[in-house]
């Protein structure tokens, strides 16, 4: 008989006894025995209708409920270690089994078990030592303002079938959402450089390339002062690099959540045997990306039609990269960097000072290579803002001397865009800095 029906039953009990029934009268009609009628009568008469509810079969009394004076002494003994850990003396116990042995050093009885202390430090907020957490540090950052300013680069690690590891390379344009990718066996420097050379191919040369820290890009984390073969390459074909703050990557951020659509499409409910059937799916999902309009920034516009608002200047497709190493160019190369506890900025591998920092706030650092060698200057926010302050310069040390401008490796032709892209490129760094509508205009001036 289910509850509902038994609290039922024993509310007709009641109610035939009250209506003048006998118990015995009400035990037979109800097939009950006199002591289940005597029973429910009296929790009747002593507690009403709420008393003919079943109650709790659990015991009133606890043999294992520890009393107060037990959770006292547990709180009391764990505030005693912290307080002597803090002073210096003795071991700096104060975890649950450190508990328990002042406790039974104490004679306390019952001794209570590691659980039972680990529950009345945990009701007590007890369980662990309040934390100061960091704020976080406000880097300067580029804000982009049309198509072929900034484009962001970055790697997203995935196995095939097999389990055989795939480095997927990914860039976008942070304004027109124009983006291209390949995946490569792996990620080494020569890796990075034939991505970043398929980018400014697929997507035009851009005023800014950012990339985060990892080896390939960077150079690595051995030498100091390292100039690596991405960094050479940038200086090369006239792109400014930008390196994000170290593991910082929301400075990346276009990217980054770029990197989710093309899991979704590319990755998700498929099984790839090789890296050309990821290139191939991946060639079907930036073309159908490119093309689509679903885009909140972009106004209905797809990222193609926003990129190619402003003519994009790709270096040639049958562009070849030198053998062996490259040179030094003239050109610029800028870090997103967090100062460090000790005023220092990390760059390349070697720490330089900066004077007077301001608290949990990045800086922007840039090198600038010319033909009487190289600079490093300290700003305390990008290069777009009018209002920046250089905080520090420093000569940067080289090895070896820096090339004008390799405008002939874009391969100049007697085409009017490939004159305009080389034009372009020679133009002073300052002019560059402008937006790319009036520096376009200006070099259309040309023809």
């Amino acid at each position: 008989m289910s509850v509902s029906n038994q609290y039922q039953e024993r509310k007709t009990a009641i109610h035939m006894l009250r209506s003048g029934c006998s118990a015995q009268e009400v035990a037979t009609q109800l097939g009950r025995s006199l002591v289940w009628v005597y029973k429910w009568h009296g929790r009747f008469e002593q507690e009403g209708w709420a008393g003919l509810q079943d109650h709790s079969q659990a015991p009133k009394q606890h043999g294992r409920r520890l009393g107060p004076a037990i959770g006292l002494a547990i709180r009391r003994a764990r505030s005693e270690l912290e307080a002597e850990a803090a002073a210096g003396r003795g071991l700096k116990y104060w975890g649950a089994r450190a508990v328990r042995a002042r406790l039974k050093k104490e004679q306390v009885c019952p001794l209570p078990s590691i659980a039972t202390i680990e529950r009345v430090l945990r009701a007590a907020g007890m369980t662990r030592r309040p934390s100061v957490q960091p704020q976080p540090v406000k880097y300067p950052h580029v804000r982009p303002t049309q198509a072929h300013q900034l484009v962001q680069v970055d790697i997203v690690p995935h196995f095939l079938k097999g389990g055989a590891a795939v480095a997927c390379f990914n860039a976008i344009d942070v304004v027109s959402h124009y983006a291209t990718g390949q995946a490569l066996a792996q990620r080494r420097a020569q890796d990075a450089g034939a991505f970043l050379v398929h980018t400014w191919q697929e997507l035009g040369l851009p005023q800014y390339t950012q990339v985060d820290n990892e080896a390939c890009f960077s150079g690595g984390f051995t030498h100091k002062g390292v100039l690596g073969q991405v960094l050479r390459l940038a200086l090369w074909v006239g792109t400014e690099l930008v390196f994000s703050p170290v593991r910082h990557p929301q400075s990346n951020g276009t990217v980054e959540r770029f990197h989710q659509d093309y899991n979704r499409h590319v990755w998700h409910e498929t099984v790839l045997q090789d890296r050309s059937q990821v290139n191939q799916q991946g060639a079907t999902f930036f073309q159908a990306y490119r093309h689509s309009a679903h885009h909140s920034a972009l106004n209905e516009q797809t990222p193609t039609q926003v990129h190619h608002r402003f003519k994009p200047q790709p270096i040639p497709p049958d562009f070849k990269l030198p053998s062996g190493k490259l040179p030094l160019s003239v050109g610029r190369v800028h870090f997103i960097r967090r100062v460090q506890p000790d005023a220092t900025v990390a760059v390349l591998n070697l720490a330089w000072p900066v004077p007077d920092p301001e608290a949990n706030k990045g800086v922007w650092v840039t090198i600038d290579f010319t033909l009487t060698g190289a600079t490093l200057r300290i700003y305390d926010t990008a290069p777009d803002v009018h209002n920046r302050h250089c905080l520090a310069a420093y000569p940067f040390p080289l090895s070896e001397k820096v090339q004008p401008g390799q405008t002939h490796a874009l391969g100049q032709t007697k085409s009017k865009t490939n004159l305009q892209g080389a034009i372009l490129l020679q133009l002073p760094l300052k002019l560059l800095a402008q937006p790319v509508r009036a520096t376009l205009k200006m070099v259309a001036n040309f023809f």
